[in-house]
């Protein structure tokens, strides 16, 4: 065979490559929808393009750990609204809760250091607990990876905006509808591509971080050398309405404790980055970790020092801007960085959940489509699922940060805990150099993750923590039924024996529903006998006189094809016309049933509409009917 005008380029006997010519729309639609997606998301690329999408250590660390920095901007906040219950004297432990907030992140970090050198091809939970604890304990580390990611879409955004809102009051009625709409740019970012949406969002980012720096460095500046508060920001005493407890206490820390969402994306994401991968990997994971405790443990210090409490309509990041700079450039620099660094967080998620996806589809505990790259090698349905779902999330609890945080956390430090108790179970199963060591740091990270679970449960339960143990463990019965459903059909269809040949099957018997006699009819009727034998036309109708007329014209242009006269007194096709079938089938119960269905090609697309919907409303039926193939002869009317 020949390729035909550069479509095709052949490459040996029997072996061709479609060119970027053969995905050219055929139809002006088809070329205007090509069109629109290259000013959208970009030319197409090919899968040679691949290496050349991986990421530096500048863009990884705005990719990966968007999410994880961002975190800083409502975790100090959450703190406060929860010490606040115990009364204004309660605020001054925000500090000692931040500095364990911090030490768990330096044990959570150094964890996962260990998790990428041991998994340089990526070392995300799922992979890591099912290679060393199996398939239950890793479907219940990606579930809870998977929900984690979608609230962390939903919560980034919700507090993006309430830091937009803060600085415009007047947006406030609006906060859904604009979270909506961030959602659905940075879908549009990440279709771009990995390494694009790197490009794009990386900017964004270090503003978030150049900003944060800069407020608390000028802030403790100015507290060192006693220099007031550029805006009285103190808050009024709270009356306490409950006791300063532990169980409080502990409250506070796991809501804080949302600063640590985020951590383990950089593990997973290792195959994104330049060689040498896992190197790369580690440092931006180091450096993650550095920066977002300077900017997590200073926002604390800073609330704490200028007696911030917090209150509706305004962020505690706001409030300790207007401290620090007042209301003027600066801060609205900083406001401004706060909404772009927190929107954009959630593009952690819009890279790690599709290729979270992807692994679950690859062993076949999603859907198939989640396996797809799109035109610019992202996984098109793994993005697109997270935007929808997030989309939900946001609509529902109408982009309320305070009211998304009980969810958020939890599923979280489960993975984190799968993740860190399979390295203790591999370091102890391979034992290998400074084994001992490794299993320890590992073995801390474990236990304390596993106990911040624990307490985050306890203490978050009646708070909405319930949704996700509920939720959980049916997202990890769903994913089960999905490998089961691909078992038994991979059952049915593999091949028993090497050598098996190739079925042999009776002549078919062809059906040929019609409408009318006219000359899609004979072409249907044509093809029909050039594939069988024992061809048959029926007309289904409830008017007598069409049929009579049909009978009287058959006889001219029908040839040796007989016509059956099905009538329908109830006016329905589908109804009589699969009952006429089964009593076919009853009589040849051999013979396969091949459907002819003559369907007519308008010239124009709008026309579509305006033929067809019985054959279509065929079609959907008989999909489902054994031992039946149907075909469609279409029949181009051109002008």
């Amino acid at each position: 065979m020949r390729p035909a005008s550069g479509t095709l380029r052949r490459v040996g006997r029997g072996y061709l490559v479609a060119t970027e010519r053969a995905i050219e729309g055929r139809t002006w639609f088809e070329r205007f929808w090509n069109r629109a997606k290259a000013i959208l998301i970009g030319h197409p690329l090919t899968n040679a393009d691949l290496p050349h999408e991986r990421l530096s250590k500048l863009k990884a660390l705005a990719v990966f750990a968007s999410d994880a920095v961002s975190s800083s901007a409502y975790a100090t906040e959450e703190i406060l609204l929860v010490l606040m219950l115990a009364g204004s004297t309660a605020l001054g432990y925000a500090i000692p809760i931040s500095l364990a907030i911090v030490a768990l992140l330096a044990i959570v970090a150094t964890s996962y250091r260990q998790t990428i050198s041991a998994y340089p091809q990526g070392g995300g939970s799922y992979i890591v607990t099912k290679d060393n604890l199996g398939t239950t304990p890793s479907l219940i580390a990606a579930s809870s990876l998977l929900i984690g990611y979608v609230l962390t879409v939903a919560v980034s955004i919700s507090a993006g905006v309430a830091a937009l809102t803060s600085a415009f009051p007047v947006l406030h009625d609006h906060k859904v509808s604009l979270a909506v709409g961030f959602i659905l740019l940075i879908t549009l970012g990440n279709l771009r591509g990995v390494r694009e949406s790197g490009t794009i969002f990386m900017a964004p980012t270090y503003l978030f971080i150049g900003g944060f720096l800069l407020m608390i460095f000028v802030g403790m500046y100015r507290v060192l050398v006693g220099l007031p508060p550029v805006e009285d920001v103190a808050g009024s005493a709270q009356t306490a309405t409950e006791q300063l407890t532990l169980f409080l206490v502990l409250r506070a820390f796991t809501s804080g404790c949302a600063a640590l969402t985020g951590t383990e994306a950089i593990s997973d994401g290792v195959p994104a980055f330049k060689p040498p991968e896992a190197q790369n990997a580690r440092r931006t994971l180091t450096a993650m970790a550095v920066i977002l405790s300077i900017l997590f443990f200073g926002i604390s210090l800073l609330a704490v020092t200028y007696s911030i409490v917090p209150r509706e309509g305004e962020t505690v990041i706001s409030q300790v801007a207007r401290a620090v700079f007042g209301v003027g450039p600066l801060y609205y620099y900083v406001q401004f960085a706060t909404m772009l660094g927190l929107i954009l967080a959630a593009n952690t998620s819009f890279a790690d959940f599709p290729r979270l996806s992807y692994f679950l589809a690859r062993d076949s505990f999603l859907p198939r489509q989640f396996r797809f790259r799109g035109d610019r090698l992202s996984f098109s349905a793994g993005i697109g699922a997270l935007a929808v779902l997030s989309i939900g999330l946001v609509v529902s609890f109408g982009a309320d940060t305070h009211s998304l945080i009980p969810l958020y956390a939890l599923g979280v430090f489960i993975s984190f805990t799968s993740s860190q108790a399979s390295m203790v179970r591999r370091w102890w199963r391979l034992r290998g150099p400074h084994w001992r060591r490794s299993m320890a740091i590992n073995g801390i990270g474990a236990f304390t993750t596993a106990l911040v679970a624990l307490i985050f449960a306890v203490t978050k339960f009646t708070d909405g923590a319930w949704m996700v143990v509920v939720v959980l463990p049916l997202f990890v019965l769903l994913l089960r039924g999905i490998r089961h459903h691909y078992d038994e059909v991979y059952d049915r269809l593999t091949l028993d024996q090497p050598d098996q040949p190739i079925p042999h099957l009776h002549r078919p018997l062809c059906i040929v529903p019609i409408e009318g006699l006219h000359l899609a009819t004979l072409h249907a009727l044509s093809y029909a006998r050039s594939i069988a034998s024992d061809v048959v036309a029926v007309l289904v109708t409830d008017d007598v006189e069409l049929a009579e007329d049909a009978q009287r014209r058959w006889e001219r242009w029908g040839g040796d094809v007989p016509l059956v006269i099905l009538e329908s007194p109830y006016r329905t096709l589908v109804g009589p016309f699969l009952a006429y079938l089964d009593a076919i089938q009853t009589r040849k119960t051999d013979a396969p049933i091949t459907v002819v269905l003559p369907e007519f090609v308008p010239k124009h697309w709008w026309e579509f509409m305006l033929h067809n919907q019985s054959a279509l409303r065929l079609k959907a039926s008989l999909f489902f009917r054994p031992n039946t193939v149907v075909v469609d002869v279409p029949y181009h009317i051109t002008r």
